[in-house]
């Protein structure tokens, strides 16, 4: 039976304008405004800004919280509502399109000082929520302020710009001519195409963090992606502020996006933070797991000898285990990107041969799909030395540490004369492999221990030599402690031993990476 008289939050209805500027659900702006201390609403010279404002989602429910808690200081509803929207209330629109819709769902009318606006005390349009139009500045080809590119970026004037105003000016306290903000709070854009191919993009949300704390505030709050914690293009600089800055009092962290923004799918998660100017010490880590389960510790975002955000609160002691002393890891046995100095579109060129009758000297090349072709060994610029060995093939991409259900780290070994496109990373050419131990590299790589330790690492599919950061390096001869000619899951076992992993560690590994079958050579 339809109820006819629904009437529901038209903020609960908005389609995303895209994945990196995605509205905020009416539910989550209230789950992350509960971070902060109630006083705040129950005090008539509080302020709040919102840089990013889209919706208006977060002046609305932050002014439905003071017309509570101002009730007795100012008990005219009318009196209270010309407060807290010209005294309190402030934000800067990302568009003109979210400037008046941010009005409209804020003031009641997308014209401030019009005749359906609920705040009377206005004198001009635009009101506390304003949108001035912003142009990039250009220095080679690029942004001084957010790095977007002007081929993509300097357009006609009827399209948008995308120079958001609050992160292009060195003096972000004169927006709002000097004013102090004791919140500010958003959900900003998250990145901006550069103009490369396969929708290639550069992230942005870090520069609006960064621009908030230059207004001082005493408590900064955003959503933002948690690609930050161990990777992201760009990010070094910002995961290690981030990781020094024990004003970070909570992190709430979504390995699912769509735990917070229904029917977005951000590679990596999401999270949210509180900044408070007067904290010290540990921040609170909140886990929301698939399955309702919120797990909270609290710990320093720095854990000694690691320097990424461990997302996990129980990998913490997992890896306290493994990673200490001199340890070698196989970070230091993973290619880098584009191995051997073909792109992944080398498989469509007319060097990548399918018949090596032509070639002086051919050599096996594998493309995405394990495509198979051949290459004159003269055309290899990168890596030459590794041609003649033995080494295992690995996708660069992967589901392993995103929330996407294929989990497998298909491996297959690279027989001497062999090479691969950038659709792989090479992994223990420098390890003296024959095709016994090079087996016993990929038996390793099917474990459950391992693909976990490389989840640790990894906030998106793709890997790199830093993903495999936490995963000890093995013998893999037949002098090794591990028997390699046993199945995988005693192999495991095994590991489990090495490393002293208890129960109670083997069954948060074993309930976030499934068991995997070795694919066939």
């Amino acid at each position: 039976m339809i109820e006819t008289n629904y009437n529901p939050d038209v903020l609960t209805c908005l389609a995303n304008l895209s994945n990196d500027e995605v509205f905020t659900p009416p539910t989550l702006a209230n789950q992350i405004l509960d971070t902060l201390p109630p006083a705040l609403f129950s005090n008539s010279k509080t302020t709040f800004l919102d840089p990013v404002s889209k919706s208006g989602v977060f002046l609305r429910e932050i002014a439905k919280r003071l017309m509570i808690g101002l009730e007795k200081e100012i008990p005219n509803q009318q009196e209270r509502l010309n407060h807290i929207f010209s005294k309190q209330l402030f934000g800067i629109a990302i568009t003109e399109l979210t400037s008046l819709l941010s009005r409209r769902s804020v003031y009641c009318s997308k014209i401030a000082n019009g005749k359906y606006s609920i705040c009377e005390t206005f004198t001009n349009e635009q009101g506390n929520i304003i949108f001035d139009k912003t142009e990039h500045t250009w220095k080679n080809g690029k942004c001084t302020f957010c790095n977007a590119s002007q081929e993509v970026y300097e357009r006609d004037d009827a399209l948008e710009t995308y120079a958001y105003q609050f992160i292009h000016t060195n003096n972000p306290e004169k927006i709002f001519k000097n004013m102090k903000f004791d919140v500010i709070i958003g959900n900003p854009p998250y990145q901006l195409s550069d103009g490369g191919a396969q929708a290639s993009a550069i992230p942005l949300y870090h520069k609006f963090i960064q621009q908030a704390k230059k207004l001082n505030p005493k408590y900064l709050t955003m959503i933002i992606p948690a690609r930050w914690y161990s990777g992201g293009r760009g990010l070094d600089e910002f995961r290690e502020e981030m990781l020094a800055d024990d004003r970070i009092k909570e992190i709430h962290d979504f390995p699912n996006t769509a735990d917070c923004f229904p029917g977005v799918n951000i590679r990596g998660g999401v999270c949210y933070f509180l900044w408070d100017v007067n904290h010290r010490g540990n921040c609170k880590v909140y886990n929301y797991k698939a399955d309702g389960e919120i797990n909270s510790l609290s710990r320093p975002l720095k854990e000694a000898n690691f320097n990424i955000f461990i997302r996990h609160n129980e990998s913490i002691t997992i890896l306290n285990k493994i990673i200490k002393g001199d340890v070698k890891t196989f970070e230091d046995y993973v290619s880098s990107l584009r191995p051997f100095g073909f792109r992944g579109y080398f498989v469509n060129d007319v060097k990548f041969r399918k018949n090596k009758n032509s070639l002086n000297k051919p050599v096996m090349c594998y493309g995405k799909g394990k495509q198979e072709g051949f290459v004159e060994m003269d055309e290899i610029s990168t890596n030459k030395n590794l041609v003649t060995l033995y080494k295992v093939f690995t996708p660069r991409a992967n589901n392993i540490g995103t929330e996407l259900p294929d989990d497998n780290l298909n491996t297959f070994i690279g027989k001497p004369n062999s090479i691969c496109t950038e659709s792989y990373l090479v992994l223990g050419a420098n390890l003296n492999l024959n095709h016994d131990s090079a087996f016993n590299l990929r038996k390793y790589f099917s474990t459950r221990f391992s693909r976990f330790l490389h989840s640790v690492a990894k906030s998106s599919q793709d890997a790199t030599s830093k993903t495999f950061r936490f995963v000890p390096l093995q013998d893999f001869t037949k002098n090794s402690d591990i028997d390699w000619s046993k199945d995988i899951l005693e192999i495991d076992n095994m590991l489990y031993k090495k490393y002293s992993i208890n129960e109670e560690e083997i069954a948060f590994i074993e309930s976030m990476i499934r068991p995997m079958v070795l694919e066939k050579e």
